[in-house]
């Protein structure tokens, strides 16, 4: 399956992208942001492909693709709950080390958005935060989604704590055209 934006293309993971998104989890500006706290080795990243990626029925990943083919990161929905029709948002850019921009990370998010209310049904789509991630913070309040909540002091990085930010969008709040 294709998704197809303005900008990005989404396609699924394949084994020629594993090397590259291994090479942007692991670098530690990025990786700062994430759940995984450890540097991956090629066998954690197998697994992943693996275990979640082609077996895991509650997570959908994604290859971000331009639209001349260049892999340019990953995203995906995650945790997807088919009964109470939620899942969270998942997506990073390690191309150029990217991370989060204003072109490929917004049109890829309203693809992936569009495909979770349309497609899939889901009636809210959420995702975790953590507050030393400025850009994720705005890219989200860009894309129309509230601050749900804050979980204090849930993350250790970088010798201190930081807080959870929890944000959601609801299906009928999503506008695919609109950027704040």
């Amino acid at each position: 399956m294709m998704l197809v934006g303005e900008q990005t293309r989404l396609r699924a993971i394949e084994e020629r992208d594993l090397a590259p998104l291994l090479e942007w989890r692991n670098k530690p500006e990025f990786r700062r942001y994430f759940r995984e706290y450890r540097e991956l080795s090629m066998a954690h990243q197998r697994r992943w492909f693996e275990d979640i990626v082609l077996a895991d029925r509650s997570v959908q990943m994604f290859a971000i693709e331009d639209m001349g083919g260049v892999l340019l990161g990953a995203c995906g929905l995650c945790y997807i709950d088919f009964v109470n029709k939620g899942a969270d948002l998942s997506i990073y850019l390690g191309h150029d080390d990217l991370y989060i921009d204003d072109v490929y990370a917004p049109d890829a998010a309203r693809t992936l958005l569009r495909y979770g209310f349309d497609e899939l049904g889901l009636h809210r789509v959420w995702a975790e935060v953590y507050a030393i991630d400025e850009q994720k913070k705005v890219f989200f309040d860009a894309l129309g989604f509230s601050l749900d909540g804050v979980h204090r002091e849930t993350h250790w990085t970088e010798g201190g704590w930081c807080d959870s930010l929890f944000y959601g969008l609801l299906a009928h709040e999503f506008n695919p055209g609109a950027d704040r």
